[in-house]
């Protein structure tokens, strides 16, 4: 009789407890990452070859970069040599395309904009009464805010401006809850940032575990600007080396959420400047229309200010 899922998870546990040390398979979460877990390129190859000797499989190196959580890579090594019996029940349903004039809601929305507005209803409340954002400038980006401001407008390299619209929290982040570790989320675009933080409160005012998506079928398209943050590649400080390329790329944004929330499907970054939110929620409209099942989060962030995101969504007709 072929061995259950969880049997093949219990077996990956025990593997990776030993190939990092732990006292027992208990210490390993299976809805974790390998990356959350600590292995790195060295341990994963290890993790591999314990794999290949205990099931006579082939496995490509690169494994557990495709299959990147213990729960998954059992799914995977099982159906490998039991023909794929347990089918998950997200994938097994043929969609139906539904046609253009199919509605499409947009069911839940998360965004941190200046002005202190965390939640879709402040940001209602600052439209319907009127209110504006305009702050002074934050003192915590390393400006040198007593020679930035010049009253002449032609003046190169000042503002003949006080004040803007900015996010002053836009530097706090929990690393950790997103398995990212301080180095890497220093050297990380706070656009990245925000938009992780978004695009997960924005399923959870969907009503949606965002855990319970890993492995399910789901889009994200992402309209972001480049906004140069941090030193170029050649200056990078030894504090951040590595991280720096990953941290400062576009495209990487919607890479990011979707390898975060284990998601298969398409990510996909746009730039068309002051279009790009819209671009964004118009391909995760597209996504829907064309029959692609699951969650579809469409997030803009606006280079340099703000950033507002997420909207997108749970369900084949519905944005969240």
């Amino acid at each position: 009789m072929p061995a259950r899922h969880d049997d093949w998870v219990q077996r990956i546990r025990a593997h990776a407890a030993v190939v990092l040390g732990h006292a027992t398979a208990g210490d390993i979460d299976a809805t974790l990452t390998f990356k959350a877990l600590g292995f790195d390129s060295a341990t994963s190859v290890e993790l591999r070859n314990r794999l290949v000797a205990d099931t006579g499989l082939s496995l490509p190196t690169s494994v557990l970069f495709d299959h990147a959580t213990p729960q998954a890579l059992a799914r995977h090594v099982r159906g490998l040599l039991h023909g794929g019996t347990e089918q998950d029940p997200e994938i097994s349903v043929k969609p139906r395309p539904a046609t253009d004039d199919d509605p499409i809601a947009i069911v839940a929305m998360g965004c941190r904009l200046p002005g202190g507005i965390r939640t879709p209803e402040e940001l209602w409340e600052l439209l319907s009464t009127g209110g504006d954002t305009i702050s002074a400038f934050p003192a915590d980006r390393g400006w040198d805010l007593d020679n930035l401001y010049h009253p002449d407008p032609e003046q190169h390299g000042t503002t003949y401006a006080r004040s803007g619209s900015f996010l002053y929290d836009a530097a706090e982040f929990d690393p950790g809850f997103f398995g990212i570790s301080p180095r890497e989320a220093e050297a990380m675009d706070p656009q990245q940032r925000l938009l992780l933080e978004t695009s997960w409160e924005a399923l959870e005012r969907a009503g949606v575990d965002p855990e319970s998506l890993r492995e399910r079928d789901g889009g994200v398209f992402v309209g972001l600007m480049q906004q140069e943050y941090g030193p170029g590649l050649h200056q990078a400080p030894e504090s951040v080396d590595g991280y720096l390329l990953t941290g400062t790329s576009c495209s990487v944004a919607s890479g990011r959420i979707a390898y975060v929330l284990g998601l298969r499907g398409q990510a996909v970054t746009v730039d068309t400047a002051c279009s790009s939110s819209l671009v964004a929620l118009h391909l995760a409209v597209q996504a829907l229309r064309s029959g692609l099942r699951g969650v579809q989060q469409a997030a803009g962030a606006c280079a340099g200010r703000s950033v507002q995101a997420v909207r997108g969504g749970c369900g084949r007709h519905r944005l969240g």
